[in-house]
């Protein structure tokens, strides 16, 4: 099941191969001569940010073990799904990646959070699927709106988050599966907090916002905004005031991602041993993941993705026919026929011709 090893298609392979990768640049402080190693140093940041700072975390363990030992794992995410009822293993590889944001004081994902904390005790802000070519030199993220109005298995209607509330990760990959006709290979998850200490790891992100407003006592103005973990959060948890609610939202979380990514390769994080270990600690302690990605496993996706750019990633939001409301509900309409389209390119690695036809849809340089 791809769900428990990865596909075998191609370079990318999710589990067990041991790449025994060391950094060995010297001692901290000390930057990175070797224009090699930052390339995959910067390939795997990429997923890492991309991702909600989550699956590929992992493939940091190029430094240190103990780093892959922080990373929480998620028990049996895989095991309920009937296979004959999924999509079939394709050659890519498929990330399902969630963000809660319970405004609780303690962490909720990741190895800090208590042993107790249920991970579908919640619904989900932010449900992104990532799919990464077979030879690792692109990756697409879709960004799929929390309120969408879908088919949940064995709950009927309802919105795409609940279906994390009410089964926890296997049904929303389940329902995932269902509405993309993509298979998901492997899932993570992070808290908002997880985010903030992610943003401070690299002294803060620079976005642009498209007009003045504010958001928990942040005031953001138009242009160019330098933002803390604090503020960072307050960015991308604000829908109100917003011309479009939350796709609006959606579209500044992927901001902030892309943001992150710049910094830590603009700022050197990626080219300084301790900056980086800074990061990387910050991630892998605020992430968990399925627990078919074995520490090796991760190691070798990390080694897998050593070519991928940050240019080679594409940003864009499923597409939507309108919103409205169900009861009490305020809900978003996905458009079918331009999302079959969607998934189409996804599945077939087209996405660059999708974008181009839909300009709507992708990730502009200054959202809202």
């Amino acid at each position: 099941m791809a769900g428990q090893s990865g596909p075998t298609h191609g370079n990318l392979q999710a589990g067990g191969a041991n790449a025994d990768l060391v950094l060995d640049d010297g001692g901290p402080g000390e930057r990175v001569r070797a224009p090699r190693r930052g390339r995959r140093v910067l390939g795997v940041l990429a997923l890492v940010v991309v991702l909600l700072g989550a699956v590929v975390a992992g493939g940091f363990l190029l430094l240190s073990e103990s780093l892959g030992n922080n990373v929480a794992r998620v028990p049996n995410v895989f095991g309920a799904l009937e296979e004959n009822a999924r999509p079939p293993a394709g050659n890519a590889l498929t990330f399902l990646l969630v963000g809660t944001d319970t405004r609780s004081g303690e962490p909720t994902t990741g190895g800090d959070a208590p042993a107790d904390v249920d991970p579908g005790s919640q619904r989900s802000d932010v449900v992104m699927l990532a799919r990464v070519n077979p030879d690792g030199s692109e990756a697409s993220v879709v960004s799929i709106p929390r309120d969408s109005w879908v088919d949940v298995p064995g709950r009927g209607m309802n919105k795409i988050n609940a279906a994390y509330a009410f089964g926890g990760p296997s049904l929303l990959i389940r329902t995932v599966e269902n509405l993309t006709r993509q298979r998901v290979d492997h899932f993570a998850v992070i808290d908002f907090a997880g985010f903030q200490s992610m943003v401070d790891s690299v002294g803060g992100i620079d976005v642009r916002v498209a007009g003045a407003t504010s958001n928990a006592g942040v005031d953001f103005h138009e242009g160019l905004n330098h933002l803390d973990g604090a503020q960072a959060l307050a960015y991308v948890r604000q829908r109100y005031d917003l011309p479009n609610g939350d796709l609006d939202r959606a579209k500044r979380q992927q901001n902030a991602l892309r943001a992150l990514l710049a910094k830590a390769a603009s700022g050197g994080a990626l080219s300084d041993p301790a900056g980086l270990y800074d990061l990387v600690d910050a991630t892998s302690r605020t992430v968990s993941v399925d627990d078919t990605l074995s520490n090796n496993g991760l190691r070798s996706l990390a080694f897998d993705l050593r070519g991928l750019r940050p240019s080679a990633v594409t940003f864009l939001s499923a597409p939507v026919r309108g919103l409205g409301r169900q009861g009490a509900q305020s809900v978003v309409y996905l458009d079918d026929q331009r999302s079959s389209e969607l998934w189409n390119a996804l599945q077939s690695g087209t996405l660059a011709s999708y974008a181009a036809r839909y300009p709507a849809d992708s990730l502009g340089g200054t959202p809202a």
